[in-house]
């Protein structure tokens, strides 16, 4: 806790951490509680298992239900790393934008899309990626929030827990219309960019939240939205032009 309490002394090792440096103690601190827990699911499952084989006259009762019994183990254990891996974005582990890059390329590459990470208008907006496609032009950008965090609008408005995403938002809309302009005038093709946030970590209360211009979703979901969210019609020409166009003009951020 920021202030912490006059009532409850602070553990040291916490005062000065941030949530995700908290996060990762914690969960390290309780491997071995995690561990106990699934020991007794999978004891039970084996106990549970080996009872249904008995009673349904299956053949070699005990080895099915060790079969069971391991499942159980193993499924709580993938569980746990998944829920862990989903953070590490969040923790600074790993890079929300590499991934969703490699997600966006591989999903739309097939499809005639072209994937710029990276770019920025001079002086202005900078974002993660510039799609550029046969169904239009949108930017990704990338955040990563707390694994409490709960996505959703209300009354039109985004919010990022009990915080106002209005700020988000409008950033990136700004940045979308800023570069919509620059590209359309320096390629001579009209284009409306779409504004779109890669959400890493936290929980989407939809698919999909939209609110205040912006639309947002969670990484395995980019390539699919975007497909089933054509605005435009653009020949595979226009395509190129629009892509060498945004190489040439856009400054490509480190």
């Amino acid at each position: 806790m920021p202030n912490g309490s006059i009532y409850v002394p602070q553990d040291d090792k916490f005062k000065w951490g941030s949530p995700s440096v908290m996060y990762e103690l914690r969960w390290r601190e309780t491997r071995s509680e995690r561990r106990r827990r699934r020991n007794v699911m999978a004891g039970a499952g084996f106990v549970l298992i080996t009872a249904l084989a008995f009673y349904r006259s299956f053949p070699l009762p005990f080895l099915i239900g060790l079969l069971g019994g391991g499942a159980v183990w193993g499924a709580d254990a993938f569980i746990s790393w998944r829920m862990f891996e989903a953070t590490a974005v969040w923790r600074g582990k790993r890079s929300g934008a590499v991934r969703t890059g490699r997600l966006l390329r591989r999903g739309l590459g097939k499809h005639g899309y072209r994937v710029l990470d990276g770019r920025a208008v001079p002086g202005k907006a900078s974002i993660d990626h510039l799609v550029i496609g046969p169904g239009g032009v949108w930017i990704v950008d990338n955040e990563a929030w707390p694994p409490d965090t709960y996505i959703a609008a209300y009354g039109g408005n985004l919010f990022f827990g009990e915080r106002s995403g209005g700020t988000v938002a409008k950033g990136l809309v700004d940045a979308a219309a800023a570069m919509g302009e620059l590209l359309s005038r320096e390629s001579g093709i009209p284009v409306e960019i779409t504004p779109l946030l890669v959400v890493h970590g936290g929980h989407v209360t939809a698919p999909a939240v939209s609110a205040q211009g912006l639309t947002l979703f969670l990484p395995r979901r980019a390539a699919r939205w975007i497909l089933g969210d054509e605005h435009a019609d653009l020949h595979e020409d226009e395509v190129e032009i629009l892509s060498r166009t945004a190489a040439r003009i856009l400054r490509r951020m480190s």
